[in-house]
């Protein structure tokens, strides 16, 4: 059990400037934090469910000052993730879920790869608005920082840089955990039958491999039932959960017209482009800051770290084994097993 040396919840407000700090000195006078999801009266609302826009969420996550408002264990007191109230630089409140990695970053149900991947695969399918993965990136933050206001417990993710690589999530409005199929409404609402298989078709390709009903997220607007997964670390070649894997198959008879239009674009370069890199840090004092993404350094490992650069990414493996799955997809299509509408 994680020891907790202070209280949770409101306190005074901590801000980053987004800036790498460089010695003790510097850490001790600049803590840090990052990510956001918008509050219920954002003026930039996207729908009910995902309140900004993901593009414009991952802009302001790549750069500007934040501060913490509040923070708590997301499900329960000590839990492994955090739930905090952040303020942007522009005096919005978002609200996000930190994820710690362990010391490696590639541990059972703690890869922030698998993570990062199935936010970045949907991009080749869905637009925007219809992502079922909600906005989702990593930042490295610095150990002081994170254990005086996160995780007392929690260590440096790489050897170097005393910093703690952490998933920022937005965190899901107006939503409920419940099993994804309602097979009633699969029959008469097209909407939500669109969302239903946007989903599925997403959990086919990651080979979503941890049925846990929160895991999965369904959309208290009746108008516009959208479906989420909102955790996806047991996935792609990881071994399977324990609470099993009802949506590592495509379990649906139909597909949209859309998806179906842009799967069958889809590329092995553009697999490549989109998951053999989907997170590259470098060096900077004793911290680790985002940069563009370069060629894959080793794309037999999922975690990489040469000369100062850290990269996460799918192996060549994996994302052989997306493209495969991504093939027998569309031969059931071809073969009349599943039709578009």
């Amino acid at each position: 059990m994680r020891r907790r040396s202070r209280a949770r919840g409101a306190g005074p407000e901590v801000a980053w400037d987004g800036r790498p700090r460089r010695g003790a000195a510097a850490r001790a006078a600049g803590p840090l934090l990052a990510c956001a999801a918008l509050a219920p009266a954002a003026a930039h609302a996207q729908d009910a469910n995902i309140l900004m826009p993901p593009p414009e969420f991952e802009r302001r996550l790549a750069a500007g000052p934040i501060h913490i408002v509040q923070e708590q264990g997301s499900r329960f007191e000590d839990d492994r993730t955090q739930r905090a109230t952040i303020r942007l630089a522009d005096s919005t409140l978002v609200l996000v879920k930190f994820a710690a990695a362990l010391p490696g970053a590639d541990t059972f149900n703690n890869r922030p790869r698998y993570e990062l991947a199935a936010y970045e695969i949907q991009k080749l399918f869905l637009d925007p608005g219809d992502y079922v993965v909600p906005p989702t990136v990593a930042r490295c933050f610095p150990l002081e920082w994170y254990r005086q206001h996160l995780d007392p417990d929690v260590d440096p993710t790489f050897r170097g840089p005393t910093c703690v690589l952490s998933l920022v999530q937005y965190w899901v409005w107006n939503v409920r955990p419940a099993e994804p199929l309602d097979e009633d409404r699969w029959a008469s609402d097209t909407v939500y039958a669109r969302h239903l298989a946007d989903f599925n078709v997403l959990t086919y390709l990651i080979r979503h491999q941890d049925s846990n009903l929160g895991n999965y997220l369904v959309s208290e607007m009746d108008d516009d039932l959208r479906v989420f997964s909102v955790d996806n670390g047991v996935a792609f070649s990881s071994e399977p959960g324990n609470r099993g894997h009802a949506w590592r198959r495509y379990r649906l008879d139909r597909i949209g017209a859309k998806t179906l239009e842009r799967l069958r674009a889809i590329t092995r370069a553009d697999l490549e482009r989109a998951l053999a890199v989907v997170v590259q840090l470098r060096e900077e004092g004793d911290s680790l800051v985002r940069e563009p993404p370069g060629p894959s350094l080793n794309d037999g490992r999922g975690v990489r770290y040469e000369d100062g650069v850290v990269q996460l990414g799918l192996t060549g493996r994996e994302i052989r084994d997306v493209a495969s799955r991504l093939r027998d997809l569309l031969k059931d299509v071809d073969e009349g097993k599943i039709r578009a509408f």
